[in-house]
């Protein structure tokens, strides 16, 4: 599968790079920018290509028969946004119960504009105690990667800073569906 998602990538002109270090064993990876269903294409081949599995969250909507069945095995885990006290707790009980886990969200948390990023990426890794990692796309001169990793301090605001210089440039594939904002 590796070698598949790294010739498909190469013949639709992608670069991906490994930005973060190989022995982080768990990890909130946050994608931006998210503006298409094909970043979710490219994003996973480009993680098969790091050798890098990520479970990711995706509205309980889509978990119909027999969308379901296929998300599943993708590494997908439903999620009913209306409880997200107890999505957070949830998530963060799973990092305990494993030895590896990178959990993949898209903060934006739509395709189309958002004016603001949703916060609970943030209060997953801070729940479960891991680091966030800044994955990306950037169609402008088609790369990909994982960027830098950002240890939570508990000051959001100092954080995502932090986050939000390392997305600024970053081209979408939809440009003007992207938006930096907490």
């Amino acid at each position: 599968m590796r070698f598949m998602a790294k010739l498909i990538l190469r013949l639709a002109g992608w670069k991906i790079f490994r930005g973060m270090p190989e022995d982080i064993k768990k990890s909130v990876i946050i994608m931006a920018p998210h503006t298409s269903y094909m970043d979710y294409v490219i994003g996973k081949l480009g993680l098969l290509c790091l050798n890098i599995k990520a479970l990711v969250v995706i509205k309980k909507e889509f978990f119909y028969f027999p969308l379901g069945l296929i998300l599943r095995a993708l590494g997908a885990i439903p999620v009913d946004r209306t409880h997200s006290h107890k999505l957070i707790k949830h998530i963060a009980d799973l990092y305990k119960s494993r030895d590896t886990l990178h959990l993949l969200i898209t903060p934006e948390g739509t395709r189309k504009l958002s004016r603001k990023w949703k916060k609970g990426f943030y209060f997953i890794a801070q729940k479960a105690e891991v680091p966030i990692i800044c994955g990306y796309l950037d169609y402008g001169n088609k790369t990909g990667g994982l960027g830098p990793v950002v240890y939570v301090t508990g000051n959001f605001e100092e954080d995502f800073k932090k986050i939000e210089e390392f997305y600024k440039g970053k081209k979408a594939r939809f440009p003007k569906h992207f938006n930096l904002s907490a």
